[in-house]
This record gives C-alpha cells, structure tokens and sequence, in this order.
C-alpha cells in the first residue's frame, strides 16, 4: 500500500468518527434536568432515575419512568437489585433529599450516582416529560 493510500484510508477513518454522534455522558455526582433530558432524547435506556420525595408527592407527578424510594424498604429494595456500575439519577423535593438518598446509593458501592439538580421543578422547567395524577 502507499503512503497516498494509507493517507486516504486514515482521512477516511477519522471521517467516519468525527460522522458518527456520541451520547451525552453522565456529569458526576450533580446533573441538570437538561443533561439528563439529552440523555433520554439520545434513547439511552440503560439508566435509573429514582424519587425521593413521599409516596403522595410520587403519586401525584414524577418524571417519566422515574421509581419511588419513598421509603427505606424501598431503597434497599433497589440497593440489592441494581448493577453497582448502573447510572442512577436522584431527586427530592429539594437537592438536600435527593443527596441523602444518593449517599445511601454511594455508601453501598454505587460509582454511577447524580442528584439531579431542581429536581421535578427543574425538569418541568426544560419541558420534561411527567406522569401521575396531575400529568
């Protein structure tokens, strides 16, 4: 092969990388609504966003396809369920819920938490998808 050929071919190969998109990373341990958001737009499935707030709040409105760990029970529930490397997103009636529910997670070996900063206000506040009563 010549140097004119292999030149092509690299120009070819970087081509290719530079055409095909990459999903949005997670940020750690904080992420906003909208990078979450870009995640979700991206199709990614292979992440758990979980609630903190009390099991009415839940009820009421959350994020789509978000789970309630309104409880103790709850939290372990999903602490012995879940893939230690599993990207999980937490939020709370306030960011200090949501962090202390996110440290349970990371107290039990979990590498992949983020509180997800303004929680269900926040997201609503991008335009995010909800469901429950009020949705």
């Amino acid at each position: 092969m010549s140097q004119a050929e292999a030149e092509k071919i690299l120009e070819i190969k970087n081509t290719i990388t530079k055409a095909i998109p990459t999903p949005p990373q997670q940020q750690l341990p904080v992420s906003s609504a909208q990078a979450l958001k870009e995640r979700l737009d991206w199709g990614e499935p292979a992440l758990t966003i979980l609630d903190a707030r009390n099991s009415e709040a839940y009820l009421q409105e959350h994020i789509t396809g978000a789970m309630s760990i309104a409880s103790d029970d709850l939290i372990e529930r999903f602490i012995n369920s879940l893939a230690k490397n599993r990207e999980i997103y937490v939020y709370g009636d306030n960011d200090t819920q949501a962090d202390l529910a996110a440290d349970k997670f990371r107290q039990e070996g979990f590498i992949n938490v983020s509180l997800l900063q303004g929680g269900l206000a926040g997201w609503k506040a991008i335009s995010g998808s909800t469901e429950g009563r009020v949705a």
